[in-house]
């Protein structure tokens, strides 16, 4: 597999993803919460902060799948490397509430790491001639 291909799978799937976690977290916010790794979730009216973490999950989504289908590999790369900040923070909030530590680093630094990478191959690319 190219490095190129290896990028746009990784770009996809973590596009997929996003959204799948994003609607999860519309559908069954409790249930999806769980999953996060911290120790208490907000119950009741708190359910809006995780609508808006499932928007947030949504919105990052479609915009990694828009900016690959518009062919814009480079500017897709510089949007990765910035979005890594996101799962980096939801790792260190995690850890620093007393959260799973597993799930800190194996989903959230996972992600992080995985983000990363892929931006790092989007940035390496060569541009392709016209």
């Amino acid at each position: 597999m190219t490095m190129k291909r290896l990028a746009t799978v990784l770009a996809v799937l973590g596009g997929l993803f996003l959204v799948y976690t994003g609607i999860s977290y519309l559908l069954a916010p409790q249930a999806t919460a769980e999953g996060f790794g911290l120790p208490t979730w907000p119950q009741d009216q708190g359910e809006g902060f995780l609508a808006v973490k499932g928007m947030r999950d949504i919105g990052f989504g479609l915009a990694i799948l828009a900016v690959l289908l518009a062919g814009q590999r480079k500017a897709l790369g510089v949007a990765m490397a910035a979005m890594a900040v996101v799962p980096l923070g939801d790792m260190t909030i995690v850890l620093n509430q007393d959260g799973s530590a597993a799930t800190a680093f194996g989903v959230h630094g996972l992600a992080a790491a995985v983000v990363a990478v892929t931006a790092g191959l989007l940035l390496r690319e060569k541009p392709t001639a016209a």
